[in-house]
């Protein structure tokens, strides 16, 4: 099994006699730094600047890192993926921050033959995928434990509420197969934009369906308005969501109302919780001290340490693939040594790919948590 330190040894090895005259691998990042979605972006940013300020070199090639802003809008995300491969001639695409703006950039993955590495959960079936893989866990494995965690509850009916896109559509399918499964019947699906100041309407929907608890498929801050909504109506059910919604902003946002909240997350979130046998502790204990040294504070999402993990993957990824950065062979070369990674410990799971899965976690990958005073605690 690879560790973050092992998989960056084997880059690391003699390169200061090669750096004069290997060629730069290029990284061109996507992220939403400004928009709907810049709580998730500004993360993703700092996860990746603290993984290459900590190794800024892979496999002998000094890595030079071009940022671009999508403005939380996947056709600018489209757009700034064409000029980082077209102009600036990225060796692969990391972002961004929202499902949309992700299939948007797979797409010109697809077209120009780039390796994109997505934090955030896209599915794209087929070979207009083929370039495309998420360090993101599966909604649907996130969901399952979500559901997992309601049939405990007793929970026999819920409502869904999500955004009015992909991902919300993501959300509720994956909540519709488990819930299904787990005999727990869905009694309502309402949606809203990202951009919306208010699901008043939405929430009355719900409450007249009276479910024992209220499963919310959205993510950032704009993920608190169900809640606080909730919370004014004086709603006392149960309530879940997804692992969109851990980041400060959106504790911040939701104060009271989310109190009790219980969704998915990477293990990265409790880390200083899972025992020391756990081979994701000491990954996830790496990216702590990493993150500090680089941002002058401990983060307080689980979303900066997606772009910590896809860096872990293109690092190990690059130990395995031969010639020189700058060229389609090298691009296609990187693609195959991604899609063919195993066992590779980062801070969300342990990472399995093969060329027609897109996602690589398993079960390892998730835990549940509770929001209790503005701090996720465990569930055991």
């Amino acid at each position: 099994m690879r560790t973050f330190i092992r998989t960056l040894a084997l880059g690391a090895v003699t390169l200061a006699a090669l750096q004069a005259t290997a060629a730069d691998l290029k990284v061109g990042f996507i992220s939403s730094l400004s928009g709907p979605v810049s709580a998730l972006g500004i993360p993703y940013e700092k996860g990746i600047r603290a993984a290459i300020a900590e190794h800024p070199v892979l496999a002998g090639h000094k890595v030079e890192l071009i940022v671009l802003d999508d403005a939380s809008d996947p056709t600018t995300a489209g757009r700034n993926a064409r000029k980082l491969v077209v102009e600036d001639k990225v060796d692969v695409l990391i972002g961004t921050s929202g499902v949309p703006g992700a299939m948007a950039i797979a797409a010109v993955a697809r077209e120009l033959n780039t390796p994109l590495i997505s934090p955030t959960p896209v599915t794209i079936p087929g070979a207009e995928g083929a370039w495309t893989v998420t360090v993101s866990q599966p909604f649907p494995l996130m969901v399952a434990a979500v559901v997992d965690r309601m049939k405990k509850s007793g929970v026999k009916t819920v409502a869904f509420i999500g955004f009015s896109d992909a991902l919300g559509d993501l959300a509720y399918d994956s909540l519709m197969k488990s819930a299904d499964a787990a005999g727990i019947k869905v009694v309502a699906n309402e949606r809203y934009a990202r951009s919306d100041s208010s699901v008043a309407g939405q929430v009355l929907k719900i409450l007249s369906a009276k479910p024992d608890a209220v499963f919310a498929g959205n993510s950032g801050t704009p993920g608190a308005l169900p809640y606080l909504a909730l919370a004014d109506r004086g709603y006392k059910g149960q309530i879940y969501g997804t692992h969109g919604l851990i980041n400060a902003d959106f504790v911040r946002v939701g104060g009271a109302s989310i109190e009790g909240l219980q969704v998915p997350s990477g293990p990265v979130l409790v880390a200083d919780q899972l025992p020391d046998t756990n081979p994701i502790k000491k990954v996830s204990m790496a990216f702590r001290n990493a993150y500090q040294k680089a941002n002058g504070a401990a983060p307080n999402d689980a979303f900066s340490s997606y772009t910590y993990d896809a860096y872990l993957l293109l690092a190990d990824a690059a130990s395995r693939t031969k010639g020189e950065p700058g060229t389609p062979a090298y691009r296609s070369a990187l693609r195959d040594a991604i899609v063919s990674t195993k066992e590779l410990t980062g801070t969300h799971g342990i990472y399995n790919f093969k060329p027609d899965n897109r996602y690589g976690s398993d079960q390892r990958a998730v835990v549940i948590v509770r929001s209790e005073k503005g701090q996720w605690k465990l569930v055991p």
